[in-house]
């Protein structure tokens, strides 16, 4: 069982840690780059006494400084803490609220009151591009400068790249939500460690799903969470049971029915399971992309690619 403790800093917050290896970002994903990191930040905590710290936000600062340029977001904050806290490699998760306040925050006061009075830093490690504080005032330079008077020590890390990747593009969470636009969500998973997840309530919608005899979930979910690019998919949903099953998934704007549905629909056709999930927190992992949205002349014609669509997705999940 994990050790790591999550704290959300608030105004009342004392001291967290009496000496740390801190390491700082929205960890978006927290892909296998985030977790070499990770272990790197374990590692250097060891040899020196220290506690491993990993310091994350409450809102990914993009959606507060410029909003109308956020990145979808590729993991909920409940779901990153669960991912940080599993891997079983850190002895602190700190949650920090970003808001419109802590945006307008100086550099230098985020290293002293978070880093220094909060998480006892001696050692910082971050991208080397890494920019923080009002305006982005903040850099590796900077913090090397304050941490020369301070105490604590600076590395900077360039980012990641797989041992075995021939194009030696690097991790990152950008790359991740490059691949899933494409529908590579095989490939995401590749960067990922673990298929890519998306997480919702089951409600009711018109019951087209029912009326063609494939009775489907549908999933409300958050507007900020990062999809794949319409398509159908083989997945794994998981209801309130906490039991993975295999699933066909529907995503797209179902063009046989509506000539202009303005939003993409994610619907789920669990495979040999029948049940009431209505109302039911649930998550969806997309495994592999089976195919393209398209447009059938006839509702026949459409079913009978439904059935196909079950079946792969049962000979790639089942098998």
């Amino acid at each position: 069982m994990s050790t790591t403790r999550v704290v959300r800093v608030g105004e009342d917050t004392g001291p967290i840690s009496d000496g740390s290896v801190v390491t700082i970002g929205a960890y978006d994903g927290v892909h296998l780059g985030h977790r070499k990191v990770l272990r790197l930040v374990r590692e250097l905590a060891n040899a020196r006494g220290l506690d491993a710290v990993c310091l994350t936000f409450d809102r990914h600062p993009a959606t507060v400084v410029r909003p109308e340029t956020a990145p979808k977001l590729l993991t909920s904050l409940e779901h990153k803490l669960e991912l940080l806290v599993g891997a079983e490699l850190l002895d602190v998760v700190a949650v920090l609220e970003f808001d419109e306040g802590r945006s307008r925050e100086t550099a230098e006061d985020f290293v002293h009151e978070v880093l220094v009075r909060l998480l006892g830093v001696r050692l910082v490690v971050v991208g080397a591009d890494f920019h923080f504080g009002h305006h982005r005032g903040g850099n590796v330079a900077l913090l090397q400068r304050m941490g020369a008077d301070l105490g604590f020590e600076v590395i900077g890390l360039g980012l990641v790249a797989p041992e075995a990747d021939v194009v030696h593009e690097p991790y990152s969470s950008t790359r991740v939500r490059h691949r899933l636009a494409a529908g590579d969500v095989a490939g995401a998973a590749a960067l990922l460690g673990r298929p890519h997840e998306v997480r919702g309530v089951v409600v009711q919608g018109d019951q087209r799903g029912r009326e063609l005899g494939f009775p489907t979930a549908n999933l409300a979910l958050d507007t900020e969470a990062c999809l794949p690019a319409d398509g159908i998919y083989a997945g794994r949903f998981r209801g309130d049971d906490g039991q993975w099953r295999p699933c066909a998934i529907s995503l797209g704007r179902r063009p046989t029915f509506y000539e202009h549905q303005e939003y993409s629909l994610l619907e789920a056709y669990l495979l040999d399971f029948d049940g009431d999930l209505y109302g039911q927190p649930a998550s969806v992992q997309f495994v592999e992309h089976l195919r393209g949205e398209q447009r059938f002349d006839s509702v026949d014609e459409l079913i009978a690619q439904m059935h196909r669509d079950c079946e792969r997705a049962r000979g790639i999940l089942l098998n």
